[in-house]
């Protein structure tokens, strides 16, 4: 495995983004399969204080020190200045939007640079379900700089590409607003998600953009404006969607029919929301964003409904049945691992 290709790794990405010097070093040698000895010679240091950096008993306090990473270790350029901010800028920037204003010029695209960025978000994806994305967060908005800049030298079809990729990292900028708590920042990044999917004229990414709306409406307890976004997220582009898309839609409007007591519409829709789910059953025919949505989350999906309309038995069993497939992702097995546990002994008192 190239130096390169080791820098797509989301954990050691954000390793970096938090100056965490003993995970970086430990990931690094893992994925390149080297010793302390060979590590050390990579950054001009003795095994013995790489192995106390490792061990977390020594620090580093120097530039200089952090060059020698840069340099032994090949970091990429956009991540060779990123440093941990103690609080982040949560919002887009003017200047981004501006520079999306200028799409669809003619010129010519570096489209391979495109495409190395989308396999990193998709590492980021899966790093965010385990270590979270704040670390992660200097590092997206980094790449999301690169697109907004390669998309005025774009046209046509690559122009599409690129906004469909700007659209993919906005959309990872508001989950990981949302779940610090920044709620103004978070619709900034979806309302930007959907308009430049609308923009690049991808319905999946668009219906995607107004299906989070009605999760953000939904927990923040308006479950009428929830179930009116998820409905219109469904029919955003009618007969266009690909059915993972649609079946995301579709359960956020059977979770938000049950917030609203509409609990038979809510079962017919989680039936209609399994069902569409697991017509595609594997990842590569899946949107991007849509990777999680497996037959397994499409189950647990189905008893999250059977839950919120108090169907505790149905919930528990179908808890039970899928929950062994989520071991990689140890937040939403916490989740619906909870979810199980109550709707057992609900259903048994």
């Amino acid at each position: 495995m190239s130096g390169r290709e080791l820098w797509a790794d989301g954990r050691l990405r954000a390793a970096w983004a938090g100056r965490d010097w003993p995970t970086l070093i430990r990931r690094y040698r893992a994925l390149a399969g080297i010793s302390q000895q060979r590590f050390g010679e990579l950054v001009g240091m003795d095994q013995g204080y790489v192995s106390r950096l490792e061990r977390g008993r020594a620090r580093v306090t120097s530039e200089s020190v952090v060059t020698r990473f840069v340099e032994g270790l090949q970091v990429p350029n956009e991540l060779g200045g990123i440093r941990r901010d103690p609080e982040p800028d949560w919002a887009p920037s003017t200047e981004l939007r501006a520079r999306m204003a200028h799409a669809q010029a003619v010129g010519r695209a570096d489209l391979r640079t495109a495409d190395w960025i989308g396999r990193v978000l998709a590492e980021h994806r899966r790093a965010e379900d385990e270590v979270g994305g704040r670390d992660l967060w200097p590092i997206v908005r980094s790449q999301l700089d690169s697109i907004t800049q390669l998309i005025p030298l774009a046209h046509g079809e690559a122009a599409d590409r690129l906004m469909l990729l700007a659209a993919e990292h906005a959309h990872w900028l508001s989950w990981v607003a949302w779940q610090e708590q920044c709620w103004g920042p978070a619709l900034a990044w979806i309302d930007l998600a959907q308009g430049w999917g609308v923009d690049g004229g991808h319905p999946d990414m668009v219906s995607w953009a107004q299906r989070v709306r009605a999760y953000y409406s939904l927990v923040h307890g308006d479950p009428v404006r929830a179930l009116r976004t998820a409905e219109a997220a469904r029919y955003a582009a009618p007969r266009s969607l690909c059915p993972a898309a649609e079946a995301a839609a579709v359960h956020q409007a059977a979770m938000a029919a049950a917030a609203c007591a509409e609990r038979g519409r809510a079962l017919r829709l989680a039936d209609e929301a399994h069902d569409l789910a697991v017509r595609m059953p594997d990842e590569a025919e899946r949107p991007g964003w849509l990777y999680w949505l497996s037959p397994a989350r499409a189950r647990l999906q189905h008893a999250d409904a059977a839950y919120a309309c108090r169907r505790w038995a149905d919930a528990a069993a179908g808890f039970r049945t899928a929950l062994p497939e989520l071991a990689g992702y140890p937040r939403d097995h916490a989740y619906y691992r909870a979810r199980l546990e109550d709707a057992e002994r609900r259903a048994s008192g």
